[in-house]
This record gives structure tokens, sequence and C-alpha cells, in this order.
């Protein structure tokens, strides 16, 4: 532990409910942070802790080298001292969200990066990430963690260059299944952000209830002896706001019927209008009974585990294990779905139309994967 002076708790709400902490920027008062629980979920736990180190007469998460870039000891520092309060209210079980705003948000980005089974969840609003600050940044650091980001596309407090590299990082190659939100306006949480939020909190809480956390296993793909290889070059430009779309470097027509007519011919898929997605869009469908999960479908009543978005677009969604969904994303295949695990099965994916011959091989091998959890038979196909 650390010699910090006992934390300062206002508290909200029932104690056996999941419990959302309130992590306020530098300046801000904890009544003021409470109050905006009375616009989220009721049914949930609340608490708004202050932050410990004084500066400047007001309090902070961590000593800058900068504005929104923590001393990289002084973040450690309050961590172990925030992790050792967490744990004795919040023991192992009680599911936690953190929620931050401005350098409580580089803070709640610090937990995570830090410890990304502890959490449930984590909003980061109107901050960054504590990027160079001691804490992992890696490709898929955070799959499998939803988060919800806000940002004001005028914010003058934190650098533009530090919100972009948290927008792209998160809504990228962190894996996490991102809702993320630009919006008109500076430095300021807005009704629309926190309308969103309530919801987005709501959703993920009762998703987590209902399924709890998924279980790592061992990550094998159906006819890949040698496993995912690495996806060449950058990765497309992709939307952030839902319907999710790949926007660039989209596959050939060509290699997109093909790749469907290879998905159709996988045992007992036939194709249809996708369920879930855009119009247009081509589901892939297993008649019942279904021998795999109800995670391995995006629309576990309909029977469908996959669908091509349609021509302009190009990508597919579709439903893998989470240990494959995190790894098809660290490779560059793909990115996660801004609902997975908060509306939607945890390994929802989208998988990046094929460029090429070579990519359509791996990119039907990942659906192939999927068809084999779906249908149950998922040790014999990914055997190798």
């Amino acid at each position: 532990m650390s010699d910090f002076a006992e934390p300062v708790v206002l508290r909200r709400g029932p104690d056996d409910a999941p419990l959302v902490v309130l992590l306020h920027g530098r300046g801000s008062r904890e009544s003021e942070v409470v109050q905006i629980a009375g616009s989220l979920p009721s049914g949930l736990s609340y608490a708004a802790v202050r932050a410990p180190i004084a500066e400047g007469g007001g309090f902070a998460w961590f000593a800058n080298q900068g504005i929104g870039r923590p001393v990289a000891s002084s973040l450690r520092e309050t961590m172990t001292w925030f992790r050792g309060w967490l744990d004795d209210v919040a023991p192992a079980g009680r599911p936690v969200i953190l929620v931050g705003f401005s350098g409580g948000a580089a803070f709640a980005g610090g937990l995570v990066l830090d410890d990304p089974q502890r959490f449930a969840g984590a909003a980061v609003l109107y901050g960054t990430l504590p990027f160079d600050a001691g804490v992992p940044t890696a490709p898929g650091r955070l799959a499998g963690l939803p988060v919800f980001v806000a940002q004001g596309e005028d914010d003058r407090v934190i650098p533009r260059e530090l919100l972009d590299r948290t927008w792209e990082y998160l809504n990228g190659e962190s894996g996490a299944p991102a809702y993320a939100m630009r919006v008109p306006g500076g430095h300021g949480i807005t009704p629309e952000v926190l309308a969103h939020l309530a919801c987005w909190l709501d959703e993920r809480t009762a998703f987590v209830l209902r399924h709890g956390a998924p279980e790592p296993g061992a990550v094998r793909w159906a006819g890949m002896a040698d496993g995912l290889p690495l996806r060449r070059g950058p990765r497309p430009r992709v939307s952030t706001t839902i319907p999710q779309q790949q926007l660039s470097d989209t596959a050939p027509v060509a290699l997109q019927e093909e790749l469907h007519r290879r998905i159709v011919a996988l045992v007992g898929v036939r194709s249809a209008p996708s369920a879930i997605s855009v119009p247009g869009a081509r589901g892939f469908v297993l008649a019942p009974p279904h021998a795999g999960p109800p995670e391995a479908f995006l629309v576990p009543g309909a029977g469908e585990f996959a669908h091509l978005h349609p021509g302009f677009d190009g990508s597919l969604h579709v439903a893998l294990p989470p240990g494959h969904a995190a790894e098809a994303v660290v490779r560059g295949w793909a990115v996660a779905h801004p609902l997975a695990g908060v509306r939607l099965t945890p390994g929802m994916v989208m998988l990046y139309g094929p460029r090429d011959e070579s990519e359509l091989e791996v990119v039907a091998a990942v659906v192939a994967t999927a068809h084999a959890w779906a249908t149950g038979a998922a040790a014999e196909a990914m055997a190798g």
C-alpha cells in the first residue's frame, strides 16, 4: 500500500449491485460527480472517490509531466492506493465499471490497461489514456473489455494529439469493443453523452449479470495449422458509429462473391437476408437445432453466425470465441464490434474484406472457425 490518507468516498445505491466508480477531473467536487449518477441507471451502486494528490490547491490522480501525461511513478503509486480501496469494497465476483472524466479518464485508463481482467468496463470521457506512463498499450491489450469513449470536437483542454491517439487506439488495435462518440462542444459532458452513457451502463451491467466473464480457451483456427498470419499493411478505416462499416481498402466484388460461395458451401449453411445488419447484407444461417452455444451466433434465434455486408463495404461480421476474436484483432484482420459484450456476443468482430486470393484463404478460414463453433464441431475442425 502507500502513505496516502484514507479515501474520501461518497456513495449512492445498493451495496450488492454492480459498482460504478466515478473518477472526477481536477477541480471537480465529489458532490457534482455524484449528481451525475442521478442521470444514470438507478439499480446500480455508485461511488465518487477523491483523488489523493494535492496539487495547486486542488486534487489530481497523478503528478503531471504535461496535461494528460502522467509521471509513471506517480500513476503507479495512486493506482496501488486505489486498488487497495477497491479490493476491499468490491471483492472478486462483484462487477466494477470505471467512469473517468478528464484527469479521471487517464486514471481509469491506467487501471484497465494495467489489469483488464479486474474490470467489467470503462468510460473514458473527455480525456486521454496514459500513454508512455508505465502501463501496457500493446495491440489487443483491452480485447473483450467494453469501453465507452466520448470526446468534444472543440476540446481545448486535452491536447488534440492525445485525444486522437486515444480515439484511434480504443477504436482499433486495443481490441476493445468501443462505443465511441465525438460531439459538438468543448471539455464538458453534454446531455447527449450522458444519455448514451446511461444506456451503455445499463446494457453492459445487465449482460455481465446474465453471462459473467468469458473463460479463455486454446486458440486454434480451422484449416490453419500454422496459426493466423499477420495481415500486411495498415488497417482500413472503419466507422465508429453503428452500423459498423469498412470505409476504405475494400475487397474487390469478385472476391466478395467467391467468399460468399465458400461460406455457403460449409455444412448446413444457407444464405438469407441478415436478421441484424443493413439492407443488402447476406446472413449465413444454420438450421436448428444448434449444437453450439448461443454466444456462437450474432442472432441466436435466427441461427445467424456471420453475415457479409453489401458490395460497397465488403466486410463481414462474425461471432468467434473470445480468445479467437482477440487474436484476430491483434493480428490485424478484425476490429471489435462496439456492442460486443454489451448487447451482442462478446466475440463479435468485423472482419476486413479480402483484398487478394491469399487474404481470401485466411478470411474464409476464420469464418470456417466460427462455423465450427456454431455447429459444435470446433475441436475436430480446429485441429489443423
